[in-house]
């Protein structure tokens, strides 16, 4: 029975998988056991892992038809053996002391979770480090302030906190506890954090960055999403039914404002990505439809976004102005350059 089990989802990973895996093998903790989930690869993945699996008893290999992400980390989380949960991306990778550092530091502090800081590894080869928080425990109520809420209600000003699952530790009982699991490939990261953590008793945390997250422009959230509106209604809908559960509307009494906007902003970005093959007119006339829609016209009423960008900023006053011919030549000189 390992410790911890690593979670990976490999889809056409062929060219990256190895070396995620040798992150994982060089640990300087060692009671682990690593999921491989083949998600339907078309490419070798399915052979590279078998192959990796060979070779080291503690990597178990699942193949399964393609059903996306969330359906891979599921079927990592019904077969994981660990009493610890750990999430890794195939074309990531760990820093040798990961998860002997998330592990002391949740053994010295009792808590049920821990968190590191990450490098970001840009396609221009620089690396930036990236904190979650400040290190030190936090306890129940400064998890939900300093996670919950930002996740909750706090998505426009920069800087926004990202819900990247994999710069934790879990507790898998109480994953089991609660039932969680993952839903949908977009924003289902945010959702699986609030909920964890919404039932989390102690985080410790290190600002030690230990996770290698290799930035991809070609990754499914810089591509046009046909169903863009589809998915956030559903993740509006979840947000909704946690807020609910667990009485968080009187901590962020304007989250659904907050969060509505900053779909505007995705929204409007999404209809300016590299796949979508509308003529200007169909865009501009798309973007005019979402800021009709009733949720995000009360969001546009009611609030006015503040701490943006400056590029967000200007995007975000030409919604407010309903300047969409405008909006529209700003993205097409903006994606121009």
């Amino acid at each position: 029975m390992p410790e911890i089990s690593v979670i990976v989802p490999v889809y056409n990973g062929e060219k990256c998988v190895e070396a995620c895996v040798k992150s994982v093998q060089n640990q300087t903790f060692s009671d682990w056991e690593l999921l491989l989930i083949d998600d339907g690869s078309k490419d070798s993945s399915g052979a590279v892992c078998d192959r990796l699996a060979a070779g080291d008893s503690r990597i178990r290999v699942f193949h399964k038809p393609n059903g996306g992400v969330s359906s891979a980390r599921n079927l990592g989380l019904s077969s994981a053996a660990g009493d610890w949960i750990a999430f890794l991306d195939a074309d990531d990778g760990y820093e040798p002391q990961c998860l002997q550092t998330l592990w002391d530091i949740r053994e010295r502090a009792g808590a049920d979770s821990a968190a590191c800081a990450h490098l970001n590894l840009w396609p221009d080869g620089t690396v930036q480090p990236e904190p979650v928080l400040p290190a030190g425990v936090y306890d129940q109520a400064a998890i939900r302030e300093k996670i919950v809420c930002p996740l909750l209600g706090d998505r426009l000003a920069q800087p926004v906190f990202n819900g990247f699952i994999w710069r934790y530790l879990y507790s898998a009982e109480l994953l089991r506890q609660i039932g969680l699991t993952f839903e949908g490939a977009y924003l289902e990261d945010e959702l699986f954090l609030m909920e964890y953590f919404c039932s989390a008793r102690l985080l410790a945390v290190t600002e030690e960055p230990l996770y290698r997250y290799d930035y991809n422009p070609a990754s499914a959230t810089h591509r046009y999403m046909a169903d863009f509106l589809k998915v956030f209604g559903r993740y509006m809908e979840r947000k909704e039914s946690l807020a609910r559960r667990y009485e968080l509307s009187a901590l962020r009494p304007l989250w659904r404002e907050n969060s509505n906007w900053a779909g505007i902003l995705i929204a409007v970005g999404n209809e300016y990505a590299p796949g979508n093959a509308k003529t200007p007119a169909q865009r501009r006339a798309a973007i005019r439809a979402l800021c009709a829609r009733p949720e995000m016209a009360q969001a546009i009423a009611a609030l006015t976004p503040g701490g943006l960008s400056r590029n967000k900023q200007i995007v975000a006053r030409l919604v407010r102005g309903r300047h969409f011919a405008a909006l529209d030549l700003l993205y097409r000189l903006k994606n121009r350059t």
